[in-house]
């Protein structure tokens, strides 16, 4: 469902401050990039990345440069004076969002900003010009309790003309260094550019199709991530932006690392609750669990586990 003025005029008086920038932007129509461009023309040079962490509640403009970019802002979406500044004022002492389990609700929007600004730079569109028809993931967990790697068979129907790429995120366990993550094109596809945020281990990586498709043409092509440079994991996560075919996932850990309990989950974003908890049994010889998706819905979808 869309925001209204009125729903903006709401936040505006109420806050927060994050809620009422991204609204304003909504209501606006404005993406990152355009607002960027605007601030740019009043002589305010500010990153699509940091904009989006600040509509996201990741981080907070404090500095006097920030603060005057947040002027700008009002400005540009055209929003009464001073209404943005306030809230900064008014919840300067509100706390982030925390969440019981896994990464943390901060770790999670930092480094969905991170891949909002590394997707402005490889151009992409905003869903890439392709629905998911259906994917089917399977990840490996290593003897030292780190995600090793992960390999995808992924099918996509083009819903526009000329779509040839798609651009694959890997977001790595703490400690990760994108830098030393290995992408692997195997089916139907190369590899194409390869960018990374180093501070939230996010990597994307541009798969470049051996066709050209139009609209209504189908496409399957695989392609994996080697890892290991992360700390010990206790999930893997998958974020939806959009509404999708089937999705499988499955994660097999190695036979002298096993844990103890594995449960599936979802969740609406990334701070709200998990819910849709259900025990995994390991199978396979005590080494693998899966969940199974028939028709994806935005949001998030995972498998967590306990080592002890």
């Amino acid at each position: 469902m869309g925001h209204t003025e009125a729903d903006l005029a709401q936040l505006l008086h109420t806050g927060p401050f994050h809620l009422a920038l991204r609204t304003a932007l909504a209501v606006r129509g404005l993406p990152l990039q355009r607002v960027q461009h605007h601030l740019a023309h009043r002589g305010i040079k500010l990153g699509v990345t940091s904009l989006s962490y600040w509509q996201q509640g990741a981080r907070r403009p404090q500095r006097p440069e920030s603060m005057k970019a947040v002027r700008a802002l009002e400005e540009v979406l055209q929003l009464p004076g001073n209404s943005l500044i306030r809230l900064l004022a008014e919840d300067g002492g509100a706390r982030e969002v925390e969440r019981p389990a896994g990464r943390s609700y901060r770790s999670l929007v930092e480094a969905s900003g991170a891949v909002e600004g590394l997707l402005t730079e490889l151009e992409s569109p905003v869903d890439g010009g392709l629905h998911t028809v259906g994917h089917h993931e399977r990840v490996r967990i290593g003897a030292g309790r780190e995600l090793v790697g992960r390999d995808s068979q992924h099918v996509v129907r083009a819903h526009r003309d000329g779509i040839d790429r798609y651009l694959a995120i890997h977001h790595g366990d703490p400690g990760c260094d994108p830098s030393r993550v290995a992408v692997r094109a195997t089916d139907n596809c190369r590899t194409g550019r390869v960018r990374w945020h180093a501070e939230t281990g996010v990597l994307v990586a541009e798969l470049l199709f051996d066709a050209r498709l139009r609209a209504g043409d189908t496409y399957l092509f695989g392609y994996g991530f080697e890892d290991g440079t992360g700390g010990p994991s206790g999930e893997y996560v998958r974020g939806f932006s959009f509404a999708g075919g089937q999705y499988v996932l499955q994660v097999r850990f190695d036979e002298a690392a096993l844990p103890v309990r594995c449960r599936r989950f979802a969740q609406v974003s990334a701070g709200a609750p998990r819910g849709a908890r259900a025990d995994l049994t390991l199978t396979g010889r005590h080494r693998t669990v899966h969940l199974v998706e028939q028709g994806v819905r935005p949001g998030i979808l995972g498998i967590d586990w306990d080592w002890a």
